[in-house]
C-alpha cells in the first residue's frame, strides 16, 4: 500500500490590492553578476561601513573565505569602535563539524579562538529555531550594512564566495533603501539579540538545562513575528516597491505569499530551486497553472551540480544519495507533465557548469513580481526552517533590463529537458546508490523527501 501524507485542500487567497511596501527607486537596485562580485562588493561595504553591519546567514565557515570576512569585520570594528556589528548564524550548525566529518567542535570554537586574538568585539550569535537541527534551522538571509541591504541565499565560505576557484551560484541583489535596511536590522537586533534563547558563540557557553525550554518559547514567538514596516506606504496605484516577509511553520505568511504568486500568474512563472522537491501545495498550484495554459519555467540544478553530489570515483557516504533522490522526484514530475512539456508550456532547465554547484532560489511572476529568497521551496522550508524573502512589485517594468540580464546569466549554463526519459533512472545510478535506495524502499524514500528534505 502506497504511503500518503494527510492532505487538506488549501486555496490561497488573492494578493491584496494594497499592501504595505517600501518605495523603491530603480537605480537603487543592483544585481551583482557573479559569486566573485558578491565577495568583492561585500568586503568593500564592510570596509566602508559607518554605523552598522548586521549579517544573517546559515553559517560563517572556518575556511579561507570565512576568515577573510571575519578579518574584515574585526578590522572595521577596530577602525570604527562605535560600529554596531552583529553576526547571526544557526546555533546547531555552528556547533558541529561538516556533514560526514568526525566529531568536531564546529565553527563556534573558531569564533572563540578568533575573539581571543582581538581587542575589538564582533558578537556572533547562535540562533536556535528548534531543539534539534533536524527539526528546523535558522535559514534567514540578508546583510544590512548602513542603509544598504545585500540579499542572497549564500552563506559565507569558500564556495559561496568563489575563493579558491570553485563557486556555488546564487542570486545577489544590492538594494539601497533606508527603511528596508532599518526594518531588517531592527528585527535582528530586537527579536534575536535580546532573546535569552539566542547565545553568543564567540564566547564560551556553559551547559544550561533550561535552554531547550527557552528554545521552544522562542520558536513560538518566531512563528508570530514579522518585520515592522515603519515608513512603508500602500502599493495601490503602481510604482516600484519592496516588502520583506518572514515565515516559520505551516501556512505561514511567506508560504501563503509564494502560493498566491503562483496562483495569480497570468502569463509566465519562472521558478528556481537547487533541490527539486516541491511541497505538495506548490506542486499542485503549478500543475493547475499548466492546466490553465500558463507557461512555467523551472530552473533546477543537475544532480552533479548539487552540493551533496559525490563523484563515483570518491568514497561514498549516505548523504551523497540526496542528489539522486531529487532527480527521482524531478523525473516523476516531468513524466506527469510530459504533455505540458510537449506543448512548450513547461520548460525544465538543468543548470550545470563544470565542477561548480547551484544554489539559486526565487521566482519571477509575469513582468510584475520578483521574489528574492533563501527559501528552497521544499517541504523542509515550508514546515521547519525560519525563512525570509523580499517581494519586489514592479508594475511599470522599471527593472526589466536587470531582470532579463540576470535570467540570461542563469540560463547560460542550462540545458532543456525535452522528455522525462532524458533523466536517469535508479537503474543507471552507481551501485552503492542503488543499494541504499533498495534499503530505504519506496515508503522510506517518500517519507524522507516529503518530511525532511
Amino acid at each position: 500500500m502506497r504511503y500518503r501524507l494527510p492532505f487538506r485542500p488549501f486555496r490561497p487567497r488573492r494578493l491584496p490590492v494594497t499592501q504595505p511596501a517600501f518605495r523603491l527607486d530603480a537605480d537603487a537596485v543592483e544585481v551583482l553578476d557573479s559569486t566573485a562580485a558578491f565577495r568583492i562588493r561585500l568586503l568593500a561595504l564592510i570596509r566602508a561601513a559607518r554605523s552598522r553591519i548586521h549579517i544573517a546567514a546559515l553559517y560563517l565557515q572556518e575556511d579561507e573565505g570565512g576568515q577573510e570576512i571575519l578579518d574584515a569585520l574585526y578590522a572595521a570594528k577596530a577602525a570604527q569602535p562605535g560600529l554596531d556589528i552583529r553576526v547571526f548564524v544557526d546555533w546547531h550548525r555552528a556547533r558541529r563539524g561538516l556533514v560526514g566529518q568526525k566529531k568536531h567542535a564546529g565553527n563556534a570554537a573558531w569564533y572563540q579562538a578568533q575573539a581571543a586574538l582581538h581587542e575589538a568585539s564582533v558578537p556572533i550569535y547562535g540562533v536556535p529555531v528548534q531543539t534539534r537541527e533536524i527539526f528546523g534551522v535558522f535559514h534567514l538571509k540578508g546583510f544590512v550594512i548602513d542603509d544598504t541591504v545585500i540579499y542572497s541565499g549564500a552563506s559565507l565560505n569558500n564556495v559561496y564566495l568563489d575563493k579558491l576557484g570553485q563557486y556555488r551560484y546564487d542570486r545577489y541583489h544590492l538594494i539601497r533603501q533606508r527603511d528596508l535596511a532599518q526594518a531588517m536590522s531592527a528585527w535582528m537586533t530586537g527579536m534575536l539579540s535580546a532573546n535569552p534563547a539566542v547565545r553568543r558563540l564567540d564566547q564560551p557557553t556553559l551547559p544550561d538545562p533550561a535552554h531547550n525550554n527557552r528554545i521552544r518559547q522562542f520558536r513560538a514567538q518566531l512563528e508570530q513575528s514579522q518585520y515592522a514596516l515603519a515608513g512603508s506606504t500602500l502599493s495601490e496605484g503602481g510604482g516600484l516597491s519592496i516588502t520583506p516577509y518572514l515565515g516559520l511553520g505551516k501556512r505561514n505568511r511567506l508560504n501563503r505569499l509564494i502560493l498566491q504568486l503562483v496562483e495569480e500568474t497570468s502569463e509566465h512563472l519562472t521558478l528556481c530551486t537547487p533541490y527539486f522537491n516541491l511541497p505538495t501545495l506548490l506542486e499542485q498550484a503549478i500543475a493547475s497553472l499548466l492546466r490553465r495554459g500558463r507557461t512555467v519555467t523551472l530552473i533546477v540544478g543537475a544532480k552533479t551540480a548539487n552540493d551533496f553530489y559525490i563523484p563515483p570515483d570518491q568514497p561514498f557516504k549516505s548523504i551523497g544519495a540526496l542528489p539522486y533522490l531529487y532527480e527521482i522526484r524531478l523525473r516523476r514530475f516531468a513524466r506527469q507533465q510530459q504533455t505540458a512539456i510537449d506543448r512548450q508550456k513547461l520548460h525544465i532547465r538543468l543548470w550545470q557548469h563544470d565542477h561548480h554547484t547551484y544554489h539559486l532560489k526565487g521566482m519571477w511572476v509575469d513582468d510584475r513580481y520578483q521574489l528574492l529568497t533563501g527559501n528552497n521551496l521544499n517541504p523542509r522550508a515550508f514546515r521547519l526552517d525560519l525563512e525570509n524573502a523580499l517581494l519586489i512589485h514592479d508594475p511599470d517594468n522599471r527593472l526589466q533590463a536587470s531582470r532579463e540580464a540576470e535570467l540570461a546569466r542563469i540560463l547560460a549554463h542550462t540545458s532543456r529537458i525535452d522528455h522525462y526519459s532524458a533523466l536517469e533512472t535508479p537503474h543507471d545510478y552507481p551501485p552503492k546508490v542503488r543499494q541504499l535506495l533498495r534499503r530505504l524502499g519506496p515508503v522510506g524514500i517518500h517519507r524522507l523527501l516529503y518530511r525532511l528534505l
